[in-house]
């Protein structure tokens, strides 16, 4: 995903001071009491800090919930292992093209298990990708040392490319990140990072990435055409109400599931807890001295009462059709990475998924908010789950 929290942030500070909020929210502030009916077990909230690696964070959690509904114990993946691997080989993959695709901090939940596969796990107490004293991840100086160093070798490549500028990659991603470990000692024994996820209880192959759109057929893999798909990697097509009953059905057995959708709308109010597909309101939404009031407001507070929701409301219906469009005119964007932990629903009974996210918890519901159906079914980009939790006769369709 594209926006990390230094990102995402940039776009919440700004509604903010739009909108003059408290720094505390209060709960009963919000006019939504939200009742949780279905959530699973996970491991504490993380905090990506200012980094573009929403997608590690995400994914390393729904693997660290994965073990966890296994085993019932508690891990703690390192994000600073997947993201340093996953930066070496963008890099590769970026000079191999010449320059012409992605090269940024972002990434997809497919990147952890390639790096898994690939490189294998640690535990983030042996690697946690920081140095000199640092607490919390913080990329963006290393995300421009190495996007400046890559576009120097790709403008410069001669006839013959020197090896050297592999090491210089790593000498800076060591700088700022730390070597990484060859070998460990982790609870008594002895590991490599591949031996330690072979020790783990995750098959890769048990796992899928899903999606819903109407350019490609349905029950069968494409490659979603998103930037940060470096790996290029496939997502089974399913239609819109395949996708909802696959969440449905996986939270009901318990399992977590690892979403990627768009957060930049009007409607995803982080500190208030909650995201909603709203409409925007205008004069012919009021009559009377509602309407009279907001002909006598200025520009500036016209824009913030459109988006205002004082507690549930009408949202914009769903189609798939609807849902195509707002991917192919970019109004839906490839943006972050969370994970669904449950089902909940409002004091009207509206449903909503609850969401852990890796903002840290100093927020209304300590890192955790939740997202409607609607705006669920129009933001989403891809889910990732075990193939467990698909009901078979979904999953009976599928091609490959």
């Amino acid at each position: 995903m594209k926006k990390g929290l230094f990102l995402v942030a940039g776009a919440l500070v700004a509604l903010c001071a739009v909108a003059e909020e408290p720094k505390v929210i209060i709960p009963d502030s919000t006019g939504f009491k939200f009742t949780d009916v279905k959530v699973i077990k996970t491991t504490p909230v993380k905090d990506q800090n200012k980094s573009g690696t929403c997608w590690c964070y995400s994914t390393n959690t729904f693997f660290e919930d994965e073990i966890l509904r296994k085993t019932g114990k508690q891990v703690h993946l390192s994000e600073g292992f997947v993201v340093y691997h996953c930066y070496l080989d963008k890099a590769i993959k970026y000079i191999r093209m010449d320059g012409r695709i992605n090269f940024a901090e972002g990434g997809s939940a497919i990147d952890v298990p390639y790096v898994w596969k690939n490189y294998g796990m640690v535990p983030n107490e042996v690697y946690t990708g920081m140095v000199n004293g640092d607490k919390k991840f913080a990329t963006a100086e290393l995300t421009d040392a190495l996007s400046g160093y890559v576009n120097v070798i790709n403008k410069n490549q001669m006839k013959k490319l020197s090896p050297a500028w592999v090491k210089g990659f790593k000498g800076i991603l060591d700088a700022y990140m730390g070597e990484l470990p060859e070998k460990f000692k982790w609870e008594g024994k002895e590991y490599t990072p591949q031996s330690y996820a072979a020790s783990l209880p995750i098959n890769l192959d048990d796992y899928i990435s899903v999606t819903s759109f109407t350019h490609h057929k349905f029950y069968e893999p494409f490659m979603l055409e998103v930037a940060d798909n470096w790996l290029w990697s496939s997502s089974m097509n399913v239609p819109l109400d395949d996708m909802k009953a696959i969440v449905d059905y996986a939270l009901d057995k318990g399992y977590p599931i690892a979403w990627g959708a768009d957060v930049s709308e009007k409607g995803f109010k982080w500190r208030k807890g909650y995201a909603l597909l709203v409409k925007e309101k205008d004069e012919n939404d009021l009559s009377g001295t509602d309407r009279e009031r907001w002909e006598q407001l200025s520009d500036k507070d016209r824009e913030e009462e459109k988006w205002e929701i004082k507690g549930p409301c009408p949202e914009l219906d769903v189609t798939q059709e609807s849902r195509q469009l707002g991917f192919d005119n970019k109004e839906t964007t490839d943006d972050h990475g969370m994970v669904i932990v449950g089902k909940a629903v409002d004091q009207e009974g509206n449903k909503y998924y609850k969401v852990q996210n890796s903002w840290d918890t100093n927020q209304l519901y300590h890192g955790f908010f939740y997202v409607s159906e609607k705006y669920f079914l129009a933001k989403t980009m891809n889910i990732y789950l075990n193939k467990e939790a698909i009901p078979a006769a979904i999953a009976a369709k599928f091609k490959k």
